[in-house]
Formats: structure tokens, C-alpha cells, sequence
């Protein structure tokens, strides 16, 4: 699955969201319900939930009314597929939180699923610097974080349900994951945020896009409402020095001592004219061909690697088809129109959509019904829910009506 920025943006185009929006100001993109069906889904979600051995009480976190609940309420101890000791959840715990209202956090998601790397790969391949994504969770009327900044560009994904933020005045001046900015308190939040800018609700297919630093505060509206938020980490100028470092080291003036101080203004001023000096020659590595060329290939490659393997094609052999493929068993569509319903005319049904009315026959009615009665479905299981039709052509029909989506 390939996607673009253009795909992630549309109807806007790169060009003017980079003139406009990039760095400068929020945008809120709205999109149709099948634009990022292929993210991510419930039945996803409990699927990547029940990979036991890879959530830890750090990369699956609870919040409630905005305090996180401690790893040892809803956990307990085990032994990691790395032999160590970790906090692992157990779902009868985390059930008992969620009944509560405790949003779930999914920590460093974006290889977890094809729709989630696409959407990575797609702002990584702008140049926007590396993106990482955590799954947040919520239920209605339960806020999980207070008002707050980011230390990188947020994009926020909505897949199901709806939510609320609260767009605030307030922006940080570009901060960096720092003890100097991760400290701060909540009284220094509020205060700092400022007055209310606008209020954004996000829908499913929505995209949101914060800069770095600016204050925001989210709600759950429907009953239930999942997003994907991926942090787009940039390159800064404090990753320069980290260059310039490695160059200073192989350079004998950074090689010498500092002049030793003795209380005198002689030494004083020897020391001030030193550290200008070194200053300078910081200066002369940033025009030197082979420092600059260090920089280009660092800001150029940075991006997560993932994906790539292929270890039948080592080998040269060819991949065998996946089981069921053919009759199509392996595809998850996703529902658009939950809630619709077949109705009756005459001794004929039909199903109203926007694009028109879908013929159905009595079995057909029913089991169009069991399906929009649903998030999802697979062939497979409206095959064994309903025997009697012809699941693959139902299917079809109702993904050409704009009723389904593929997951």
C-alpha cells in the first residue's frame, strides 16, 4: 500500500499547505469516511492488542480524567520475549479501566499495520522528518491530557467515531524533547496557552495538523472515537552540532587546553578571545564541502527504516499465494453507512444510498442488514452468517454503492 502527502492532503494541495500551513498555523482537512479505512480498525486494534508478548505497561498506557493510571493496576509481571522482567497488561484489567472510561494509549504503532506505514512513509517521503504514531483511544465525555504543547509537528488521524479539540492561542517557540521544556507544569499550561482560537471536530477521515509547540486540548463526542496521532520529528539545528562535534574532535584547536583562569582580567580576556576563536572555526566547518555533505545525506535520510524483508525472494524463490485469496476470504471491508437499513417495496427490497438504490432479494435484504449493523466484515464470516447468498457479489454491490471500503 502506497500513499503520498497529496493523498494525505487532498482536496488541498503540498504547495499551498507549505506556503500556508507548514510551521505557521493549524489545518484542519476534512476527508470522507473512507479515506484512512485502511489504517486501522477495531478489529485491528483487538487484534495488534491481543500480540500479548508486545505491549508493555510503556507502550500500552491508561489514562483517566487526565492522570495516568500506574502500570501495576492493570498489569502484571512477566517475562518479555527479551527474558526481562517488564509490566504486561492483562485484559480482564484493562477492561475493568475501560469500563471506567480510561483511554487507551498505543505507543509506537506506525509498522504495526500496512495503513499505518503508509501513512509514516507518506510524510517521511515530503521531507518532513521522521514520524512516529501512537493510537489513542477515548470514550465520550472522558478527557484524557489537559491542555498541552508537543515538542514536534502533530498530525492527527481520525478513524472512528468523533472528537473535539480545543485549538488554543498559546504556542511554545519551537520546542525540543528537553528537560527544559518536558518539565513545565500544568499551572504554566494554562497559563501559557492563551485564549481559545477555535474548536476543530474531528471526523472519521478528518486529518489535523498542529506546528511544533502549539497548545491543544482534545474530547471524545461520539461514544467512542479512535485517532492515530503521528508525531513528525524534524531536524533542528541543536542535530548540527552533533556534526559539528565529530568534526571539532578532529581538529587540534578543540584539541587544546582552555586558558587557565586565575581570577585576573588578563585571564578573562584570554578566555573570551579563545572561545571566539573556537567559534570561528565552527564557522569554517559549516563551509567546508565534506561537513555539508555529512548534513545533506542526514536531513535526506531522516526516516525510520521499516519494512523490506523478503526472505523467499533471498532466496530466489517465488511467495506462494496467501491462503484464500482467490475467493477473497482474506478481505475485511470496513462499514460506511452504519445504521442504514434495506427497506421494503412492494414484495422487493432495496437499499437507499446516495448514489441510488440498491436492488436486493429477501436474503439479500437480511444479510445487507446484518452487515451495515456492524463496524466491519469479512467474506468469511457473512459466508457462515448467511449461507443461503452469494457473499463475494454482495460484497461487490455494496462497495460499489459506497456502502463498504476495504480495510
Amino acid at each position: 500500500m502506497t500513499l503520498s502527502l497529496d493523498d494525505l492532503l487532498a482536496p488541498m494541495t503540498p504547495a499551498r499547505f507549505f506556503a500556508e500551513y507548514h510551521d505557521r498555523q493549524p489545518l484542519h482537512v476534512r476527508g470522507g469516511a473512507a479515506k484512512f479505512a485502511s489504517a486501522l480498525s477495531w478489529r485491528q486494534i483487538n487484534r495488534l492488542l491481543d500480540m500479548t508478548h508486545i505491549w508493555s505497561g510503556h507502550s500500552l498506557q491508561l489514562v483517566l480524567d487526565g492522570n495516568k493510571v500506574p502500570p501495576e493496576q492493570y498489569c502484571g509481571r512477566a517475562t518479555s520475549r527479551d527474558n526481562d522482567q517488564v509490566w504486561q497488561p492483562e485484559p480482564a484489567k484493562v477492561k475493568e479501566w475501560v469500563a471506567r472510561g480510561a483511554s487507551l494509549v498505543l505507543n509506537d504503532v506506525d509498522s504495526l499495520t500496512p495503513g499505518l506505514a503508509a501513512i509514516s512513509a507518506a510524510l517521511e517521503g515530503a521531507g518532513l522528518g521522521k514520524a512516529q504514531a501512537n493510537v489513542y483511544i477515548s470514550w465520550q465525555s472522558h478527557k484524557a491530557f489537559p491542555a498541552h504543547f508537543d515538542t514536534h509537528d502533530v498530525w492527527a488521524v481520525q478513524v472512528e467515531g468523533e472528537k473535539t479539540w480545543n485549538i488554543w492561542e498559546g504556542r511554545a517557540d519551537w520546542p525540543i524533547p528537553h528537560p527544559a521544556f518536558r518539565a513545565m507544569g500544568q499551572a504554566q499550561h494554562e497559563q501559557a496557552k492563551g485564549r481559545l482560537r477555535e474548536k476543530v471536530l474531528l471526523k472519521a477521515g478528518d486529518l489535523l495538523y498542529l506546528p511544533r509547540g502549539w497548545y491543544h486540548d482534545a474530547l471524545a463526542e461520539a461514544p467512542a472515537s479512535v485517532h492515530v496521532a503521528y508525531g513528525v520529528h524534524a531536524v533542528h539545528g541543536v542535530d548540527l552540532m552533533n556534526i559539528l562535534l565529530d568534526r571539532a574532535v578532529r581538529d587540534l584547536e578543540f584539541r587544546k587546553p582552555l586558558p587557565r583562569q586565575d581570577g585576573s582580567a588578563a585571564a578573562r580576556f584570554a578566555l573570551t578571545a579563545r572561545a571566539g576563536q573556537l567559534g570561528q572555526r565552527l564557522a569554517e566547518f559549516c563551509r567546508e564541502p565534506q561537513v555539508m555533505a555529512v548534513l545533506e545525506q542526514f536531513v535526506a535520510g531522516y526516516r525510520y527504516q521499516r519494512g523490506g524483508n523478503d526472505l523467499l525472494a533471498a532466496r530466489g524463490l517465488a511467495a506462494p499465494a496467501a491462503a484464500g485469496a482467490e475467493e477473497g476470504e482474506a478481505a475485511v471491508f470496513r462499514v460506511l453507512a452504519g445504521g442504514a437499513k434495506p427497506v421494503r417495496r412492494g414484495a422487493d427490497w432495496v437499499l437507499k444510498t446516495a448514489a441510488g438504490a440498491v436492488p436486493l432479494s429477501p436474503p439479500e435484504a437480511e444479510a445487507a442488514g446484518w452487515i451495515l449493523g456492524r463496524p466491519d466484515v469479512a467474506e468469511g464470516e457473512l459466508r457462515a452468517a448467511h449461507p443461503a447468498v452469494d457473499a463475494a457479489a454482495l460484497l461487490g454491490r455494496l462497495r460499489e454503492a459506497g456502502l463498504l471500503v476495504a480495510a
